[in-house]
């Protein structure tokens, strides 16, 4: 988390910054493209910070639960997603978090992100990587 804010809270506010010096400048187009690029950062890294870093928003995943064809995902909010098409297992180069990807029974495409740090031992972390590796 910490290398996320120190990516894009600086990167907005350099962003932000700028733009404000422009916007008395008188150059109003470049302004509008940077204000629109600091939006973006902030955005991402709002939405990458509590969704993936800190758990904290109804749609961030806290469980998986794998079965044959089937990838279970439970969500903070009580609901579960159930991955079924098209699921795609995306490691790490570093071993700290893997991504997954795939289509819902509804047909959905989801896009979830894990770290090591959210289950509750790192061999846990392994075994899952390791039965999730058929994925690739």
């Amino acid at each position: 988390m910490i290398w996320d804010l120190l990516l894009y809270v600086p990167t907005v506010i350099a962003l932000a910054s700028i733009a404000f010096k422009l916007w008395y400048d008188g150059n109003k187009v470049f302004t509008y493209v940077l204000c629109f690029m600091a939006s973006f950062f902030f955005i991402v890294g709002l939405n990458r910070i509590l969704m993936t870093r800190l758990m904290l928003l109804p749609s961030s995943p806290v469980a998986l639960a794998t079965a044959k064809q089937q990838l279970t995902i439970m969500l903070r909010d009580g609901g579960r997603v159930d991955l079924a098409k098209e699921v795609r297992f995306y490691p790490d180069f570093a071993g700290k978090s893997f991504g997954l990807s795939g289509m819902d029974t509804s047909g959905k495409r989801r896009q979830y992100v894990f770290h090591r740090g959210q289950f509750a031992d790192e061999s846990v972390f392994k075994e899952l990587c390791s039965a999730l590796n058929i994925y690739k």
